[in-house]
């Protein structure tokens, strides 16, 4: 897939992916894609894409982007963790209800 670049005249190709996973939530889905730079250095973009009607019945799709960089992974997976325990530990059950997953070695774990 090809997007425009900030000059008129060039056409950059849209990087590779090298490694996704996706998740459906609900009217949501995330996209979680491994990308590569021209220096071959991974780095993340996560998307929420959310499934929209028009009013002649036709769907489209609204999405949103994160990208994040290797150089940032620790400093955004300690706050994630954060928030998600904070949520987790602070909405009233009937609100929230906590998912336990699978972990590879088949016992259940609950994730932040």
């Amino acid at each position: 897939m090809a997007y425009r670049s900030f000059y008129p005249h060039e056409e950059r190709k849209e990087p590779d992916i090298v490694f996704s996973k996706s998740m459906k939530a609900g009217k949501r889905t995330y996209f979680f894609d491994v990308k590569a730079t021209r220096n071959n250095q991974y780095y993340l973009t996560i998307t929420e894409s959310k499934k929209r009607m028009g009013q002649e019945g036709s769907a489209s799709f609204e999405k949103h982007k994160i990208y994040l960089y290797g150089e940032d992974f620790d400093g955004f997976k300690e706050a994630l963790q954060d928030v998600m325990r904070f949520v987790t530990e602070n909405t009233p059950e009937p609100f929230y209800e906590r998912r336990h997953f699978d972990d590879e070695a088949g016992q259940n774990e609950e994730h932040f």
